[in-house]
């Protein structure tokens, strides 16, 4: 006995399409590619993203306008009303900000904004205070450092 005499499974091996072969194997005359067009052509199938076939590209269409600073800092923004949920005199950082939910993305910069009152004591650590935020921390207590 050989491993050639061994039946296989019937169904577990599906022939390959052979495209182009004819009428009669239901993939014949254009193969399945349509009819004409840089698609249907032999080689080159790999096409440009943004090509449009020679009209002008949507990305060189649209207008620009302005000046993208790249070294421009994003702030995740919290306010001191938000923080009143803390024990008296706990320190906080980015870290607790995140688990309570107030900051996302993790290891975003953090900048406490003078809205609203607080009314715990606080060490507040974080990237950037508002000019109110600072002197509202201070009169409950706290302090306020930057990172």
């Amino acid at each position: 006995m050989n491993l050639s005499d061994i039946p296989g499974d019937p169904g577990r091996q599906q022939n390959t399409k052979r495209r182009g072969r004819g009428e009669g194997s239901g993939l014949g005359k254009s193969a399945g590619k349509g009819n004409k067009g840089q698609k249907a052509r032999a080689g080159n199938r790999k096409m440009n993203i943004g090509g449009e076939g020679g009209q002008m590209p949507m990305y060189r269409r649209v207008p620009k306008r302005g000046f993208q600073n790249p070294f421009r800092k994003e702030y995740a923004v919290v306010n001191l009303s938000q923080l009143n949920a803390l024990e008296d005199g706990s320190e906080v950082d980015a870290a607790v900000l995140y688990e309570m939910g107030l900051v996302r993305p993790k290891g975003t910069l953090v900048k406490i904004l003078g809205e609203g009152e607080l009314t715990r004591k606080l060490t507040i650590k974080a990237d950037a205070f508002s000019g109110s935020a600072r002197q509202k921390i201070e009169a409950a207590g706290g302090s306020a450092q930057v990172i």
